[in-house]
Order: structure tokens, then sequence, then C-alpha cells
């Protein structure tokens, strides 16, 4: 039996929660993140899913405090650390929580880390801005972080600017950097995206590994499924700005409900099933402006029919999966049509 999730109900252990996080930029019609729950608990990773354009982005920057004011709009959202609540309506995220409690690594190095300044600068200055302290306690912590993250000779590397690093070299200044306030809760978005496939399996395990010891919360923002696989404790599958499934990852890899997820999995090859063709999902994500009404994947799925025309809920399929389709469970839906 199919019943309403309770976002709200999250266990004594959890980092970090949004609740219904709802926003649009100035000029659009439709929200650009609709109605976005999450939740992250101590130690956990949690990977949000989707192609370019359904919103995870957006959601990691409004939680930061990134998005230009005056060109967005956020109508819901409450954002709640450790118990601690802020409410994101017309509410500038404080200095003192951005790069502090929460950090944030981006996809692309070299446009985030500043050219001008060497790499020691850029990380001390995290520091001092949070930490305080002298210059040089903030360049000691500044070494004792890049030897933490696997950079070689690291008081070299302090003098040395991003152009001359590697891309995994400048990724780990960024995981250097986020790290040394010690934040309860990293966030991730796309950080291997312009890696090679070994550079990114070493960001992975460093990722993975800093987690381990010292049990801070992560989202990781990818559009890989093989990134999932091999980090996400918990999945949240956003489509169109909206939640559509969300559940452990074992369960959304063994038992995928939403048609969206389906699809995702269905486009990824498989080594234990070599030269089988991949199945695509058809059309491409609407554009906020074009955005259909009711279920928003409604125009490329499969099982769309009229009761589409209306927006389905996130529903429970088991105590920790949910998803928003009016045919889940998807099984029962294919032995009716049968």
């Amino acid at each position: 039996m199919i019943t309403k999730a309770h976002s709200s109900e999250y266990p004594a252990d959890t980092l970090l929660s949004v609740e219904n996080l709802t926003l649009r930029f100035r000029g659009q019609s439709n929200d650009v993140v609709d109605d976005v729950s999450l939740r992250v608990r101590r130690g956990e990773v949690l990977c949000v899913v989707g192609e370019s354009g359904c919103g995870k982005s957006v959601t990691a920057m409004a939680l930061m405090g990134l998005l230009p004011v005056g060109s967005t709009r956020i109508s819901s959202g409450l954002l709640k650390i450790e118990g601690e609540s802020l409410c994101l309506v017309d509410t500038v995220v404080p200095a003192t929580l951005r790069g502090n409690r929460i950090a944030m690594i981006f996809q692309e190095p070299m446009t985030s880390l500043n050219p001008s300044f060497t790499i020691g600068n850029q990380i001390a200055e995290a520091v001092l801005q949070h930490r305080g302290g002298s210059k040089a306690a903030a360049r000691e912590r500044s070494l004792e972080m890049l030897a933490r993250v696997g950079i070689a000779s690291p008081e070299k590397r302090l003098s040395e600017y991003p152009h001359q690093l590697s891309g995994g070299m400048r990724q780990r200044v960024m995981i250097a950097m986020a790290l040394a306030n010690d934040p309860q809760i990293l966030i991730a978005d796309e950080p291997t995206t312009a890696l090679d496939v070994t550079i990114q399996a070493q960001i992975l395990n460093l990722i993975r590994d800093l987690r381990d010891e010292t049990g801070m919360g992560t989202i990781m923002i990818t559009h890989d499924l093989g990134v999932v696989a091999e980090i996400a404790d918990t999945v949240a599958v956003m489509y169109g700005g909206q939640v559509v499934e969300q559940g452990p990852a074992a369960d959304i890899f063994a038992d995928p409900q939403h048609p969206y997820t389906i699809g995702l999995m269905s486009s990824m090859p498989r080594l234990d099933r070599p030269g089988e063709r991949l199945s695509i999902v058809p059309g491409t994500v609407p554009t906020v402006a074009a955005m259909p009404k009711g279920c928003r994947f409604r125009t490329r799925c499969a099982f769309a029919n009229e009761i589409c025309g209306t927006r389905p809920s996130l529903c429970d399929v088991t105590p920790l999966h949910s998803v928003a389709c009016h045919h889940a469970p998807l099984e029962a839906h294919i032995e009716v049509a049968v």
C-alpha cells in the first residue's frame, strides 16, 4: 500500500535537511526548483542525480546562498543544520555558515581558483575568514590540509599558482580549501566531470576516506551513475526541478520505480552485457518556460496517460524508498496492462 512520504520526520543524527525548497528566476512563469526536500545524516553520502537542467546545481547554490539575490525569488524553504533552522525565504545565508559549517567544491577548479593568488594564500584566506588567528597559523593549516588530501610536496605547492597544477591536483586543492574549517556538510558539484577515470577514482576515494575520518555528511551532485554506484549511500533523482525518486542507493539500483530513473539506468552500458544495445530517454528536459503541467516527465514517459495531467505526490513504496509517479509500483501497473 502506498502512503504519503513524511520528509520532515528526520532521524536524530541528521546533519542537514532542506524542506519544501521552491524558487524561480525573475521573469519565469514556473519554478526552477519545486518543493524539494532532502536530508543528509552524519557520515552519509547523498547523490543527487539527473540530466543537465534538472535543478541539481541550483538547489546546491540555494543552500549555499550563492544565487544572485536580485534575479532569484525563493518562495518557500527551511534549512536545518544540526537542529538549527534558517528560513530561506527573503533571507541571505550568513557568511559565517557558508564555507564554515557547509562547504562546497565546484565542477571546474580552474575557474573556481583565483589565478592571481598562490594556492597557499587562497586556502589561508578561507581559514582566516572563519577561524581568525595569525597568518602563520593559517599557513600552517593550509600546509596540513594539502598533506591531508594527498598532494605531494605540499610545502612547494603552497607557493605555486593554479595554472602550475594538474586538473586532479587543483581539485584536491579545492577539497583542501573546502575542508579547512572542518565543515559538517560538504557539497560536491560534479567534482570529477573534467577528470580522467584514474583521477576520478582517486578523488572519489579521497572524499570517501575524509567522510569516514571526519563523519561529515556529503551531498554529491552528478549525472554519472557510475559515480553514484561507487560512492552513494542514498540517492535523490531530480527531474524538472523536482525530486521524483529517493531512497537507499541499493534499493534505487535494484528496484527503480520512476520511469525516468529506469531510463537513466537503461542508458548506461553494463560490463556483464557486452554488445547490448542501450536504451534512450526520448526527448530532452523541457525549459522552465515550457514545463508540462502535472507530471513534468509525462511528455517523455511511456506510461503517461490522462492521470499524469495531475502532479503526483512523493509517496512511499517501502519505508525508505519513495517515488512521485501515479503508476508506482510499476510492477503492479505492468501486470494490469498485461
